[in-house]
């Protein structure tokens, strides 16, 4: 005989069966409301059924096989449950399946609209995948529901500030504070949209306040430590030191610690201490990210393979037809933002951020056919090509707010698609970014970034990486000469005027004095560069690498043949 838990919880799963019944049939009838009503009834009721228990109970211990297993057994047996469905959504979004999470939260919201877990979980799912005017849209669903919910406000904040809406992100977050003022995290986010409004005083009081409710919160020790203009104090020294020795703080809060404390040991000039803690901080998150460097080496020797002057000479003619986008590539730290708030302040360029756009359209090709990406660029019809421009133009459209002529994508991983922008944008400006491989390296090896550069985190990965990048930039010159503006960062700064006339006529643009003043503008600035793109060009930090040269032998290894060429040209 069963005992009352165990009977329960079969009395459970049964009633939530007969509820799902019941929902399905509905829906088969064309009673979709009654049906979605049915489905929340079967979600009620299944919070006692064992199969989706023991699934509860893996996932919440980071059993992520075992979790998988159970779900997808239970979703087998019952293919409507809208509750294993979340549940098997949350886990494809902790192991980087973003695709299939949304897929199982829009059928899980197709059968029940009312399930209000679901539709949070989709907004953030489409905001993990920049898909922001739609996560807008299902915020503003969530905030009809539950108009002072307090995770469905931060979200709207966040996805806001992706969007360029700071003023109504600020809003936002302020109104949060005044009901909430103890809440750490939400007076970081308030000094993030602070800073990068250019209003970087309120900024950092906004971090000091996160810093008094919770001392070891690193991510604002790095906020202040990122604005490069801002000097730690010996008490912040010693809190940063004593949040690293806190009782269970985290690996996240431990790697900003390290990351805040080399920044801080740099501006004393004390160069090894500050390299150990750079060297903590990098080790911690290249052990949180999966990162291959012979992945990028092949698709750099691939795209080598294909993308030849025949190719490009066959497509001559193809592609959309838009002159709008000026894309800024390279790695990053090699004065990207300088270039774009240089263009920025011409009156016939708009700046936007970095759009994932380009990486986002360009994993779709050759899925059907299994070819992949790049073999799959082979494949592309005339029309497939315009296509695939046009709608690159009208997905960026959202960031454009001046209506200004041209705008510009300043994506630093764009440089492995500039084949492909060339042939689905072939009126589009490119520029490349490019600074001494020593600097520019070491440079990111040391700004932390939160994603997208998982091969900052290695001396040897990231020279391996800018040694691709500089074989496939250098290929592209060979094969469709004259189609990449080069600057150099060190030229610019050695010389600004000449080599900002240089650029401008090669865009095919005017020359503007409002370029020359580029730190006159006060739009908003969302990379680590913002607070030195607001004053006048200095080679301040040129050389910073030749204080850590001592111990950087990893990356003058795999950077010694660049290095050659470099101080050749």
């Amino acid at each position: 005989m069963l005992k009352e838990p165990e009977a329960k919880a079969v009395d459970g799963a049964r009633e939530a069966a007969l509820w799902r019944a019941k929902g399905d049939a509905l829906h088969a009838a064309g009673d979709a409301r009654a049906g979605g009503a049915a489905h929340m009834r079967a979600l009620a009721a299944s919070t006692r059924d064992p199969s989706l228990m023991a699934a509860a109970a893996a996932l919440s211990s980071n059993d992520i096989p075992n979790a998988e297993r159970l779900l997808k057994q239970h979703l087998k047996r019952a293919p409507t449950d809208i509750g294993a469905m979340r549940m098997l959504a949350e886990l494809a979004v902790r192991i980087g399946r973003l695709g299939d999470a949304g897929a199982l939260l829009d059928r899980a919201l197709e059968l029940a609209p009312a399930f209000e877990p679901a539709r949070f979980a989709r907004a953030l799912v489409l905001s993990r995948r920049s898909r922001l005017t739609e996560a807008l849209e299902e915020t503003d669903r969530l905030l009809a529901i539950a108009p002072d919910n307090f995770a469905y406000r931060n979200l709207r904040a966040s996805v806001l500030v992706r969007l360029g809406g700071f003023d109504e992100a600020r809003e936002i977050y302020e109104s949060v504070l005044q009901q909430r003022p103890n809440e750490p995290k939400i007076w970081m986010s308030l000094g993030h949209v602070l800073k990068t409004s250019g209003r970087t005083p309120q900024g950092i009081e906004a971090y000091r306040k996160s810093l008094q409710l919770r001392p070891e919160l690193g991510e604002s020790w790095w906020s202040l430590a990122n604005l490069k203009t801002f000097r730690f104090t010996d008490a912040d020294i010693s809190a940063m030191h004593a949040g690293l020795d806190t009782p269970g703080v985290d690996d996240e809060d431990l790697l900003h610690l390290h990351f805040a404390l080399g920044k801080a040991y740099e501006d004393r000039a004390e160069y090894k201490r500050s390299f150990d803690h750079y060297k903590q901080g990098n080790a911690l998150q290249r052990a949180r990210v999966e990162y291959d460097p012979a992945e990028v080496g092949a698709e750099v020797e691939h795209l080598r393979q294909l993308l030849t002057r025949e190719f490009f000479e066959a497509r001559r003619g193809q592609g959309s037809t838009a002159p709008d986008p000026i894309f800024i590539l390279g790695l990053p730290r090699a004065g990207s933002t300088l270039l774009e708030q240089i263009l920025a302040s011409h009156p016939l360029v708009e700046g936007t951020m970095e759009l994932p756009d380009i990486d986002m359209i360009s994993r779709r090709i050759g899925v059907k056919s299994g070819e992949g990406y790049p073999a799959g660029l082979a494949s592309l019809s005339a029309d497939a090509l315009r296509a695939m421009g046009d709608e690159y133009i009208e997905r960026t459209r959202v960031q454009r707010r001046l209506g200004r002529p041209f705008f510009i994508d300043k994506m630093p991983n764009n440089w492995l698609h500039t084949g492909f922008i060339h042939l689905i944008l072939p009126n589009a400006k490119i520029i490349d970014a490019r600074r001494h491989p020593m600097a520019c390296c070491f440079s990111a090896w040391k700004q932390h970034f939160a994603r997208g550069q998982n091969f900052s985190f290695d001396l040897a990965e990231i020279g391996r990486y800018y040694r691709d990048y500089v074989a496939l930039m250098d290929h592209i010159d060979a094969v469709a000469p004259g189609r990449v503006v080069r600057v150099i960062h060190e030229r610019l700064v050695a010389s600004p005027e000449a080599e900002i006339r240089r650029l401008l006529a090669a865009l095919g643009l005017s020359f503007a004095e409002s370029c020359l003043e580029f730190h006159k503008n006060e739009r908003a600035v969302r990379t680590p560069s913002s607070e030195q793109v607001r004053r006048p060009i200095s080679n301040e930090g040129i050389d910073q690498w030749r204080n850590y040269e001592p111990w950087l032998g990893p990356l003058v290894a795999e950077l010694s043949p660049v290095i050659d060429s470099w101080e050749r040209a």
